[in-house]
């Protein structure tokens, strides 16, 4: 099945739990960033445990955070450091794609990764599980969209080339809505309102970054889908913050 191999592939991909997975293509591929907000769900709900912790608003922030990487692998954060180096060496499409490709994290990724994290533990040390939960998601439905079909690969090979246009954007606005609405009535019964406005805010601030992206690198790469990520998981978690 498809779909079931979609799942999979999700979760290997996305997180650090064991899975078998059987089926690689890009069908498979497509069905895995349809379902990454799935995955995102299962990660905030275990990213949550820390903020359960006797302890100050931040050490437990921090924590969850720090879980939440251990539970990714830190790629996203990687992405998010590599595509700082690219953007902000000022190069070429060509030389800035190769100086993502380099292991080392250079001063912009450093920087980048420094205020993410700081900004991200502040605003969930005020926002809380419920926010944490709903940045996970949100985070991997900017996945769904990143690899709509329409938006290309920068690069042949990686990550980025095998996801790259394999979700139709009719899906991917099916599944903005249903993100949406689940929001919606979550924050009803928590009375959260700001929850549905994050899911919207972070989404299009993941989709201003991979807008430039686009122009700038010519399309989408691994550590541009890591960037995504962490961008949309900042502006949701913030949003969250300031709106209560």
């Amino acid at each position: 099945m498809v779909g079931s191999a979609g799942l999979r592939f999700a979760v290997g991909t996305l997180s650090v739990f064991p899975v078998r997975v059987d089926r690689v293509d890009r069908e498979v591929a497509g069905h895995a960033m349809v379902l990454a907000p799935v995955v995102g769900l299962a990660l905030g709900v275990v990213s949550c445990l820390p903020l359960l912790l006797p302890g100050s608003g931040l050490l437990e922030a921090a924590l969850a955070l720090g879980l939440l990487a251990v539970l990714t692998r830190g790629l996203h954060l990687d992405g998010l450091a590599d595509l700082a180096d690219g953007l902000g060496s000022g190069k070429p499409a060509a030389q800035a794609l190769d100086i993502m490709k380099k292991s080392d994290i250079g001063p912009f990724g450093v920087i980048t990764l420094v205020f993410t994290l700081l900004v991200q533990c502040a605003a969930l040390a005020q926002a809380g599980p419920a926010a944490l939960v709903t940045a996970c998601v949100t985070g991997r439905l900017a996945l769904t969209w990143a690899c709509a079909d329409g938006v290309p690969s920068a690069r042949p090979g990686g990550l980025g080339d095998m996801v790259a246009g394999t979700v139709r954007r009719r899906t991917a606005l099916l599944v903005t809505l249903a993100v949406v609405a689940v929001a919606g009535v979550a924050g009803v019964v928590l009375s959260r309102v700001a929850l549905p406005i994050a899911v919207v805010a972070g989404l299009g601030a993941a989709m201003a970054l991979l807008h430039h992206a686009r122009r700038r690198l010519g399309g989408v790469t691994g550590d541009v889908l890591g960037a995504l990520v962490e961008t949309a998981t900042t502006a949701v978690l913030v949003v969250c913050a300031v709106i209560g």
